[in-house]
């Protein structure tokens, strides 16, 4: 296999991750403010089960949303902070209808009139009641789980590599987290329970791409721990070399997210998978990103600054240099070929010039006499 791809698959590739750290640096701060703009003028599009309140759902074959709008309106409910979305389902269409907490008198009410317009019975319109206090208890049990999740895992990584590949390692996974909210926040999806599920399950697959990167940093810094090699070329080498691991863990583990996403839920309408799907999807590749442009980088630059790499820092093998440090000798269109046509050579001054033909022949050697007896 040849060309680039080859290249790619074999572990032969040249790409300078750490002297491009900086375009990484920048493009994830200028995503972070845009998602800490985004959540202090927007904030987060939380659903039911985190603000409280009621929901309808009802089929929707002779009902729209203006029909619906208006019995909300005629039962004293504002409709401008509602919710009202049509949802695709086995069964068909349905409007759902979401607002802050109701009277169970008004519940009532609002599902026999959101019945009768629908031509259904009311046995037909389901109705969810959630209070606000469940809604902070899964906020309180999410953070607490996010933290003590932090926490075990700096502890193991600080224990299997060093503390260095555990910080830059909660730095990656705290960027997946805030970037992904942001992006909630930017595009109003709605946040429930499985978004919260998908986030704390993404944690796991953007630790697992950051410590096969770690796993091979670690390795060639022992394994050139006698050479003067700098750490930016050990990152280097690294990344290089388990790139086409990463993508190809990347490019399976989103396959089947996105096949859930597009068949499950926007074809087949199962409207339940998409919260979990869509939040999977945006960590996964938030998760393979920060894996290669914020993880590894981060932690050449602290470990650059060790007085065994502080000489080296700014010293960086490109192309085929890195290529020879990495113990691979590329084969050069332009290397010449030497051959018995090329040996002849000029020596100091003074000197005789020896040519080909000089140099591999002698003199014969004289015979033997033959002693007659």
């Amino acid at each position: 296999m040849s060309g680039g791809f080859g290249r790619l698959y074999r572990g032969e590739t040249t790409f300078n991750f750490v002297g491009r750290r900086r375009w990484g640096f920048t493009f994830s701060l200028v995503l972070f403010l845009i998602s800490i703009l985004s959540l202090y003028n927007r904030g987060l599009n939380l659903g039911i089960d985190f603000e409280g309140g009621v929901a309808w759902e009802v089929p929707s074959t002779s009902l729209n949303i203006d029909q619906a709008r208006a019995v909300l309106d005629g039962n004293g409910i504002p409709t401008a902070d509602a919710k009202i979305q049509t949802l695709n389902g086995n069964t068909g269409q349905s409007i759902r209808l979401q607002v802050g907490e109701q009277t169970p008198e008004v519940q009532v009410k609002v599902q026999n009139e959101l019945a009768a317009a629908a031509g259904v019975t009311p046995q037909d319109v389901s109705v969810a009641a959630v209070s606000s206090s469940w809604g902070r208890t899964i906020t309180e049990k999410a953070l607490r789980a996010l933290i003590i999740f932090f926490g075990v895992v700096s502890l193991y990584i600080a224990w299997r590599f060093e503390w260095k590949m555990a910080f830059s390692a909660i730095v990656a996974m705290a960027h997946d987290v805030l970037l992904s909210v942001g992006i909630y926040s930017v595009t109003g999806f709605s946040v429930t329970p499985a978004t919260v599920i998908a986030f704390l399950t993404i944690l796991g697959f953007s630790l697992y791409d950051t410590i096969v990167v770690f796993d091979k940093v670690h390795e060639n810094t022992n394994r050139y721990s006698s050479s003067r090699v700098s750490y930016g070329d050990i990152t280097n080498i690294s990344m290089n070399q388990v790139l086409m691991r990463s993508i190809n863990t990347s490019v399976a583990a989103i396959l089947p997210v996105l096949s859930l996403l597009v068949l499950g839920s926007w074809i087949l309408g199962v409207v339940a998978l998409e919260d979990f799907a869509l939040a999977l999807l945006v960590g996964m590749l938030l998760g393979a990103y920060s894996s290669i442009y914020i993880a590894t980088p981060l932690l050449a630059v602290l470990k650059q600054r060790e007085p065994k790499y502080r000489p080296l820092i700014g010293q960086l093998s490109l192309g085929a240099d890195m290529l020879r440090v990495a113990g691979i000798v590329p084969i050069s269109s332009s290397a010449k070929v030497v051959t018995t046509a090329s040996i002849a050579q000029t020596l100091e001054p003074g000197r005789e010039k020896v040519t080909v033909a000089s140099a591999l022949t002698h003199p014969p050697r004289p015979r033997k006499k033959r002693s007659r007896g």
